[in-house]
């Protein structure tokens, strides 16, 4: 089964137990605003896109959430327990309220506000458990780009520095040689 929309990706995140595990998990440390997202999303579609049987291996599970203290230790205390809950994930647990200074752009307003700024519209992707245990995706730029397995730059890094650090990330990601019908789209091609 191909994903084409919002519902299909909710049945087959459903439906896998190691995903519906890290979104137990990470609900369970009751956090501000939290996500598991980026490649924990992008990675699971393009999976289904390409037919694989088994997930791709993963670097890093990335946790977002916003909390207006930004107490660096808080982010390793989090860290740190999700590694004692679920040691065999490689959790990347990230602030939202402090991220903005990496990036050099104003603040962010909240964790959904932050995936809107992430360097791909497929890898702006989010996904969390209600307070009912339901899936729930956030895809600020849709799941268009996701589905049909075309990277492109989200609006901040259409041009400038942003348009360098989108390249270079492509690069570096060789998202590829792991999903060979993956296509990078470049700003001056669109």
């Amino acid at each position: 089964m191909l994903i084409t929309n919002e519902s299909d990706l909710l049945q087959i995140v459903k439906e896998d137990d190691r995903m519906m595990r890290v979104l137990r998990t990470v609900k369970s440390l009751n956090l501000s605003d939290w996500w598991v997202c980026a490649g924990f999303v992008r990675s699971k579609i393009w999976d289904i896109q390409h037919g694989y049987s088994r997930n791709t291996t993963l670097p890093d599970v990335d946790v977002i959430y916003f909390d207006k203290n930004k107490d660096k230790t808080k982010v390793i205390l989090i860290e740190k327990e999700l590694h004692t809950l679920e040691p065999n994930i490689p959790w990347s647990v990230k602030n939202q309220a402090r991220m903005h200074l990496k990036s050099g752009l104003p603040p962010y307003l909240s964790s959904v506000d932050a995936i809107s700024k992430f360097p791909e519209t497929v890898t702006s992707l989010g996904l969390k458990l209600d307070d009912d245990g339901q899936v729930i995706l956030t895809a600020p730029h849709g799941l268009k780009d996701a589905v049909n397995m075309e990277v492109q730059p989200t609006p901040l890094y259409r041009e400038g520095k942003g348009l360098e650090v989108y390249k270079e990330r492509v690069e570096k990601k060789k998202w590829k040689s792991k999903w060979p019908m993956v296509e990078v789209v470049y700003p001056d091609s669109l």
